[in-house]
């Protein structure tokens, strides 16, 4: 493929007129969309209008007059559509750690007498690290177990009281099979936790489909809802009633502004809301949401599928001789919307990449991590990426000390 091809494959593409919605610097060539989204046009004015009129005019009144109060509900139902839910299964909140520790709490309590919780060593750290924490909280026996990814259908049995996964995988782009694992788990007596870190807005979501108990997912990535946009949570409406996480707060409660003493929880997925939450945030994310009005899901994933591998493709043919291999799962039906590409200069060809406004990030050892989101990336972005990355190899461009001095933030 040559340049005149991948803009061919532009002027046909059905998300071209999204790129329009959003704001990307002149010149830059935006990989990291699965790390921190790009600003979507409209955040700017809801969210200048949030400030200007709805606090500061309008001030406490807003809660009612401009519907802050229900908005991670509102919000939640437009993530629901995305990642496989019904209206009423997901609540907008608080952090996906905040969150995963609400639901695996709950399912824990709800599988009493069971002492595992099941994960693997390709899900992100920090849900590894929530369970840890949860354990050592309760010290009644609990232990997490973690298993290579590939172990973990095989590894489900009796013992296990909740299997904790992410979907996709934050290195190796491994999209694991939603539907076997669940079922799996269900058939053990087990309850299934999915993190959907990179899968929200980047795969078609199967929540329902597959019965999944729970799911945790964030904002700020494939769905652009701005940095540290709050995440969300999917509960299924068959446990809404039954299940009851250990962090609640009057948010949570069935009737907050009754200012009863003794927690009753809502009979609803929003008692797995705990305190007062960001509004400024929460209308950026809820402008964000609105750019998905009519987008395909199956149709993104096919463009990303299709991105992916010709990146993959074309960085093999053309920077192979310089040490370059893709990284992880290469049965491009079977993954997420991200591609690792490893060498022994990661972090120094990154940095170069980024000075010529090629962006992505490096993820320890030795990976350089290209996310490509469809509502935004052209095939020209594809084809150009992967000719910035053969200049800065084949003359050495990385080889300097200011490029291989590490920062706070890889």
């Amino acid at each position: 493929m040559n340049r005149k091809d991948a803009v061919a494959l532009d002027r046909k593409d059905v998300f071209a007129k999204k790129r329009n919605a959003f704001s990307i610097p002149k010149g830059m060539i935006y990989l990291d969309g699965n790390s921190l989204g790009v600003l979507p046009k409209a955040a700017v004015a809801r969210v200048k209008h949030a400030v200007e009129v709805e606090w500061g005019r309008d001030l406490i009144t807003s809660w009612n007059k401009h519907g802050w109060f229900h908005l991670p509900q509102v919000i939640g139902d437009k993530i629901a559509k995305l990642i496989g839910g019904v209206p009423g299964s997901v609540i907008v909140a608080d952090t996906i750690s905040v969150n995963l520790f609400k639901v695996l709490s709950a399912a824990v309590a709800k599988r009493r007498g069971r002492k595992v919780i099941l994960s693997d060593s390709g899900n992100f750290p920090s849900d590894l690290y929530v369970a840890q924490g949860l354990t050592q909280f309760m010290a009644d026996g609990h232990v997490l177990k973690v298993v290579e990814p590939d172990q973990v259908l095989q590894s489900i049995n009796e013992d296990v009281a909740v299997v904790m996964v992410t979907e996709v995988d934050y290195r190796t782009s491994h999209r694991h099979d939603m539907k076997a694992i669940t079922a799996k788990a269900h058939e053990n007596g087990a309850l299934m936790i999915w993190d959907l870190a990179h899968s929200a807005g980047s795969v078609p979501g199967r929540l329902m489909d597959v019965d999944a108990d729970f799911a945790v997912g964030c904002t700020y990535k494939y769905l652009n809802g701005g940095p540290g946009a709050p995440a969300f949570a999917f509960v299924h409406p068959r446990l809404q009633k039954e299940v009851m996480p250990a962090l609640v707060g009057w948010w949570g409660h069935a009737k907050p502004f009754a200012f009863a003493q003794q927690f009753a929880g809502a009979e609803n997925v929003t008692r797995f809301q705990v305190g007062t939450q960001p509004m400024l945030n929460m209308v950026a994310l809820d402008a964000a949401m609105d750019v998905w009005k009519g987008v395909s899901m199956e149709k993104l994933h096919a463009k990303a599928m299709k991105q992916c591998a010709l990146f993959a493709k074309l960085a093999e043919e053309r920077c192979g001789k310089f040490g370059i291999s893709v990284h992880g799962e290469q049965d491009w039906s079977q993954r997420g919307s991200h591609v690792c590409l490893a060498h022994d200069e990661s972090y120094a060809i990154m940095q170069a990449l980024i000075s010529r406004k090629v962006i992505g990030d490096f993820r320890a050892p030795n990976l350089m991590r290209f996310g490509f989101t469809p509502l935004y990336v052209s095939y020209a972005d594809v084809y150009d990426a992967v000719e910035h990355l053969h200049q800065v190899l084949s003359k050495r461009l990385w080889d300097k000390p200011k490029f291989k001095a590490k920062a706070a933030v890889t």
